[in-house]
């Protein structure tokens, strides 16, 4: 019996033991997540459209005290009516919001931007709007249709799908290095092979020619045989209209090994 005792008594102690030390880590990161957070950037300005000046603080938290990477990113909105709201973001490099209208309501939406730190300089970008103290994301250009080829005497045909443009780009001053990598042998594809099409990097809200107010203007990379391997990019402009992004033109810009110093 007496045993039976001590071992209830044991038993207790240390789920006793077990619950405190449960609650001090809990408040221990409790306190460690308010230490780490920051306010990356404060503003004041209308996004509600009720002419009174809303509050916005755009907070993170780095992914170590001295990393520059921050892992989480959000924004805090106190409207002037006093009701609060958030909008959580991916994680990233100097991440900011531009105040602009581009649903054209007249009310001043948040464009967020951030660097993912990847290769190919790409952002993660998001849209929302708080027109009437209502949150909504209005989302972002899906992105280009683009198919990309390898062609036979150091050449590629590119062809932007939505709007039947397509230019053969001529890459004989690349010859040396896709010989070396065995994409060609004097001049002849070995095999079938795309380019490589990434992914729209960012997109900046710019002016649309015949359009009332602005859009959005987006620069997607297209590359060889590698990623630095920069052939041009496709600069895509964009409008909002009817509840949906609408493609306005697609312009090309070739790039060259010279332009890159190679």
């Amino acid at each position: 019996m007496r045993k039976e005792l001590l071992f209830a008594f044991g038993a207790f102690f240390i789920l006793s033991l077990q619950t405190i030390a449960g609650n001090f880590s809990e408040e221990n990161h409790d306190e460690q997540t308010e230490i780490n957070q920051l306010t990356v950037k404060s503003y004041s300005i209308d996004v509600t459209g009720d002419g009174k000046k809303d509050k916005i603080n755009l907070n993170a938290i780095p992914y170590s005290p001295d990393a520059l990477f921050l892992k989480e990113v959000w924004a805090e909105i106190t409207t002037s009516n006093g009701s609060e709201m958030r909008i959580d973001y991916e994680g990233g490099y100097e991440p900011q919001i531009k105040f602009v209208d581009l649903n054209h309501d007249g009310i001043k939406d948040l464009l967020f931007s951030t660097a993912t730190g990847g290769s190919g300089g790409l952002y993660y970008t998001a849209l929302h709007t708080l027109s009437d103290n209502k949150l909504q994301d209005l989302g972002l250009p899906e992105g280009l249709t683009i198919q990309a080829q390898f062609q036979d005497n150091y050449k590629s045909v590119i062809t932007f799908t939505d709007t039947s443009q397509s230019y053969t780009i001529d890459l004989s001053d690349r010859q040396e290095d896709y010989e070396r990598l065995g994409i060609y042998t004097d001049g002849k594809l070995n095999e079938p092979m795309e380019l490589m099409v990434l992914p729209t990097a960012f997109y900046e809200p710019v002016k649309i020619k015949g359009k009332t107010g602005k859009g959005l203007k987006g620069y997607q990379q297209i590359s060889g045989a590698y990623k630095a391997d920069s052939i041009g990019t496709a600069v895509s402009y964009w409008y909002y209209e009817n509840n949906k992004w609408i493609l306005i033109e697609i312009k090309w810009q070739e790039d060259s090994l010279q332009k890159h110093g190679r």
